[in-house]
């Protein structure tokens, strides 16, 4: 693989059409998901394709550069969530349509990604008329 696009068909391949954050499909976003820095590169990441992740726009400019975020619970800052190394499973679970973080790191990322915004909801209902939602894992 040596263009972008390349790299950007594998990227998308590798997750199902799915944003890598909150799993909605990109087929019902009604934008282009785009290629995300998992670290940023000014943070000291890279751009390997385990460093690369398939973001919809609402991902993207949420999570902007940042690698830690805060737990709306306890207050603490944690590690952002990394689809590449974390398990959704343990970080997430589903409430109906809502995405429920069950760690520090699923709590923080809910909440700083918006995860459950009302517009996300209804877009997940639409997914289940076309049999796209769950997504075969938790996470949004």
């Amino acid at each position: 693989m040596t263009s972008r696009r390349d790299i950007e068909r594998h990227v998308e391949a590798r997750t199902g059409g799915r944003c890598e954050y909150r799993r909605m499909h990109q087929s019902l976003q009604g934008a282009t998901f785009h290629l995300k820095y998992v670290i940023p590169l000014s943070r000291g990441g890279h751009s390997q394709l385990d460093n690369l992740a398939w973001a919809c726009p609402s991902c993207n400019l949420h999570k902007a550069n940042r690698i830690d975020v805060i737990d709306p619970d306890a207050g603490n800052r944690v590690p952002l969530f990394n689809p590449r190394l974390d398990d959704r499973d343990e970080h997430f679970g589903w409430d109906g349509y809502r995405v429920m973080g069950q760690t520090p790191v699923g709590r923080a990322i809910v909440a700083a990604l918006e995860f459950n915004y009302p517009r996300r909801i209804q877009i997940r209902q639409a997914e289940e008329l076309l049999d796209l939602f769950p997504p075969n894992e938790v996470g949004g």
